[in-house]
């Protein structure tokens, strides 16, 4: 089973085989995502056992192994080569092999490779088993002072500065803490992104170097921590996560009102728009008629008039 004819056709016939009894066992095991400490004594145990590691960058993770005395042979698996890794990793567990993957950092798939194989694996009928540990972003999450009771993990934003801001616009009205990966030299773009969606005054949290040496909460609203990057631009190094707080429920109705208001300007005057926008969103309509003056609409009524 060393040809791939068709992925499908690979599953489907694995699925058939492996229907009484699945063989080998494909484990997702966190690693460290900074102290070499950071992983628990059963991945490290995993790591050992099983025939084969399939690791992101296999030169990044012999740091770790090395370390841990782990002297079970790596493979590579990434983004570039992940699907033409499936018909060898389906070769091997049908075969009896266990395997593990790893990624640089982390919880395997949480923005990191996997996510291709995985799936396929499920549908084979193969058995996929999680050895927990680290995640940066509940690491920082924990510590980051915001909101944890809900949060919207997006991974990374769109590189194209466009597409970033379509995708930011879509969260604008976000009660939960969103919370972002980024790239250092990104970092002061998509600060500057954020601003021009939520303004200067909403609360950010930029985690870097977790668990390492340099090791930083930049904690403030968005303009405090887009001047302070500005000025510190030798720090904006290493791994990053972006943490942004929800929308507070009266700051949510204002900008729905504000949203509403914008389309229904474009067919009703202001009084009937500010009327129909008070049914929509349960806000006063002089609050509302307010609005819709200061968003360009005529002015020939007085508030007071409504």
């Amino acid at each position: 089973m060393t040809t791939i004819v068709g992925r499908k056709i690979i599953v489907e016939s694995c699925a058939k085989m492996n229907q009484a009894s699945p063989k080998g066992i494909f484990y997702l095991v966190s690693t460290p995502i900074g102290h070499l400490k950071d992983i628990t004594y059963r991945a490290v145990e995993i790591l050992k056992e099983v025939e084969w590691i399939l690791a992101e960058d296999t030169r990044h993770s012999a740091i770790l192994l090395n370390h841990y005395g782990i002297v079970t042979p790596t493979k590579s698996l990434h983004q570039h080569n992940e699907a033409e890794r499936l018909a060898w990793i389906i070769e091997r567990l049908s075969h009896g092999d266990h395997l593990a993957l790893i990624s640089d950092a982390g919880t395997p798939l949480i923005s990191d490779p996997g996510g291709v194989i995985v799936p396929e694996l499920l549908r084979a009928g193969f058995l996929v088993k999680p050895v927990p540990g680290c995640s940066a972003l509940i690491t920082a999450l924990s510590c980051a002072g915001l909101s944890s009771e809900a949060f919207c993990f997006l991974g990374f934003l769109p590189a194209k500065s466009s597409a970033r801001l379509t995708m930011l616009e879509h969260y604008q009205y976000e009660t939960k803490t969103l919370i972002f990966y980024e790239a250092p030299h990104r970092l002061l773009e998509t600060l500057y992104a954020l601003k021009k969606v939520w303004g200067g005054e909403r609360s950010v949290v930029v985690a870097r170097e977790l668990t390492k040496t340099f090791e930083q909460f930049q904690r403030g609203s968005l303009a405090e921590v887009c001047d302070y990057f500005e000025q510190h631009q030798d720090q904006v190094r290493g791994e990053i996560v972006l943490l942004l707080a929800g929308a507070p429920e009266r700051e949510l109705s204002l900008i729905e009102a504000e949203r509403v208001l914008k389309i229904l300007l474009k067919k009703l005057p202001v009084k009937q728009a500010a009327s129909v926008a008070a049914d929509i969103t349960g806000l006063r309509k002089n609050i509302l008629y307010a609005l819709a003056l200061r968003l360009g609409g005529e002015s020939e009524l007085l508030v007071d008039e409504i």
